[in-house]
């Protein structure tokens, strides 16, 4: 089925959130592209359960957005509303591999605990300067500007530090209206910075040769394969949706790459 919408959030299921504004942002970030279909089995498109006890039961919407254009190969969202237990918006944009462009990523996910907020433009090629570099001076100043004023997530495995950039945006900020005001006031304005560095990478990018293409396809694979395999999500659907829809659907949906 294909699965293109455009013109709000209520055109495309999407049920009301804390997030719902930065979907709003990534709709009209994207509109200045002619977007075609991108399929997405009808399982995926969204999906809806119960869980909890028998007597305290709460319903789970989990709902997938995609498009692509000439040089993107896959813009999804995904957004997961569990009401007071969690709430998700998981965004990134994966590059056809002609193009010499690093993935956007972008993870917001309130907890009971807090709000996590991870907003990067990440690599495909970590060590290759003609790839990272024209990115990293542009990203950098970015991430500066907005990182100090919230604070830190903390450190993040070793093992994941190659997927990420110099400019990764990092933070937990506590529930309530502090965390509130920082969303609004810090973390959406960076969204936009982001977002707006990457509509600009795009337009400028040109075409590379073949063996260019194979390179950042090889590295876009290792970076599609780790996020598949440590989607820290996983735990969390499963929880709601059973583990075999719930790796179909990181597999096949969030993380695939033919």
């Amino acid at each position: 089925m294909h699965h293109i919408r455009t013109q709000s959030l209520d055109s495309i299921g999407m049920p009301e959130w804390p997030w719902n504004q930065f979907m709003d942002i990534i709709i009209n970030s994207l509109s200045e592209f002619r977007l075609k279909s991108c399929s997405i089995p009808n399982d995926f498109i969204q999906k809806e359960a119960l869980f909890g006890s028998k007597a305290n039961l709460h319903k789970v919407k989990t709902v997938t957005w995609a498009c692509q254009t000439e040089k993107i190969r896959k813009a999804r969202a995904v957004c997961v509303d569990a009401g007071k237990s969690a709430s998700v918006l998981n965004f990134v944009i994966v590059p056809l591999n002609c193009y010499d462009l690093p993935f956007f990523g972008a993870d917001f996910v309130t907890l009971p605990s807090g709000h996590l907020l991870a907003l990067d433009l990440q690599p495909a090629l970590k060590n290759d300067i003609s790839h990272t570099a024209k990115v990293w001076e542009e990203l950098i100043p970015i991430h500066h500007k907005w990182q100090s004023l919230l604070p830190s997530g903390g450190s993040i495995p070793l093992e994941a530090k190659p997927f990420f950039s110099p400019g990764f945006l990092w933070s937990r900020v506590p529930l309530g209206k502090e965390g509130e005001v920082l969303i609004k006031n810090v973390l959406m304005q960076a969204f936009r910075d982001y977002i707006s560095l990457y509509i600009r990478l795009i337009n400028q990018a040109s075409r590379v040769s073949k063996e260019r293409s194979l390179e950042i396809l090889s590295g876009q694979k290792l970076y599609m394969n780790y996020r598949a395999n440590k989607d820290p999500a996983r735990g969390m659907l499963g929880r709601f949706y059973g583990h075999d829809w719930t790796e179909k659907y990181i597999n096949n949906v969030l993380f695939d790459l033919e």
